[in-house]
């Protein structure tokens, strides 16, 4: 009997007030929130405008939650398009089944297209936010503790998720590894890592964003090879070990590549921050220019009045000097 555990939560669901929010979508919801904000910090940090960040969120964020529902459905399509299933599910993100591989990568076509609009480098902006996507992906994995689901194998440790019976949903009840718990961290370890190393080495050109992508795929293998949950097979791995192993060494090879042909760290991130910095230098200058000239106007009508002042007093003088 194992008398410590983490207990599941007995609903998916939230209520805020008369609303209700399924656990998963809000912690997907926090998540872009925390990346947005963190990103956009480090991004005005680098020269950058204050709100281009959250712009491109804007494109790049439906990209990724689509890439990441398709990448999910490709590889899981029996849950959805065999016999006695439902392909209506396939949209119902809310219930869970988001890849992490399939939202970067689309999501990254929906930040390029972001930056294209704006004129500013994918790689420099990709830096800027890669520690803001592992903390979304640490808040993102605990939707899957609210869901009882993406669990590992079954454990007496102090810390076994426990996982109630649900032959509907193929869950057996007992006490599992919560592999979404040792995701979370190792994604928290991730982003510490990337600004670390960050400030430590000044990462450009978008070997931050490798250096996160290597990191995570690290962690991703071990945690991957805990869970029980069903998933296709190559050659004795799981298709997931395979895509991070693949992942490791592109993101890996993008290091040392990207280092030997453009070492240091882009000077300019985002040209039209120069230029609001250049008219505002421009407008400070004319304004100082105007006062400065206004004073000494002032000062050389002062003194003009003075002398005036002064010949009037003599020429009195002079009048009524015959008079004595």
């Amino acid at each position: 009997m194992n008398l410590a555990y983490i207990p599941s939560p007995s609903s998916g669901v939230i209520y805020l007030g008369p609303i209700p929010l399924r656990g998963y979508a809000f912690c997907i919801i926090i998540g872009v929130f925390v990346a947005v904000w963190l990103g956009g910090r480090r991004w005005v940090a680098r020269g950058g405008r204050v709100g281009t960040v959250a712009d491109i969120a804007v494109w790049a964020v439906p990209f990724g939650l689509v890439g990441g529902r398709l990448y999910h459905v490709i590889t899981d399509y029996e849950l959805y398009f065999t016999a006695g299933r439902d392909w209506v599910d396939a949209f119902k993100i809310w219930q869970g089944g988001l890849g992490i591989w399939g939202a970067v990568a689309l999501g990254a076509v929906g930040a390029w297209i972001g930056c294209r609009r704006r004129g500013i480098p994918l790689p420099a902006y990709a830096d800027a936010i890669a520690p803001g996507i592992a903390f979304a992906q640490a808040i993102g994995r605990w939707g899957n503790w609210f869901n009882q689901e993406l669990y590992g194998k079954p454990t007496t440790l102090p810390w076994a998720l426990k996982i109630d019976g649900d032959a509907a949903a193929g869950r057996v009840a007992g006490t599992y590894h919560p592999t979404f718990l040792y995701e979370s961290l190792w994604c928290v370890g991730v982003a510490l890592l990337v600004i670390w190393a960050d400030r430590r080495f000044r990462l450009g050109h978008g070997r931050a964003f490798a250096l996160y992508v290597a990191a995570y795929t690290v962690g991703r293998f071990w945690i991957e090879y805990l869970r029980v949950d069903d998933a296709h097979h190559v050659l004795g791995l799981r298709l997931n070990d395979w895509t991070s192993i693949v992942v490791f060494l592109g993101a890996v090879a993008y290091l040392v590549i990207s280092a030997k042909r453009a070492p240091g760290r882009e000077e300019v991130v985002e040209p039209a921050a120069l230029e609001d910095g250049a008219e505002s230098a421009e407008g400070e200058a004319k304004a100082d220019g105007g006062t400065d000239g206004e004073t000494e106007g002032e000062t050389e009508g002062g003194t003009g009045g003075g002398d005036t002042a002064a010949g009037g007093t003599s020429a009195v003088s002079a009048e009524a000097e015959p008079s004595k």
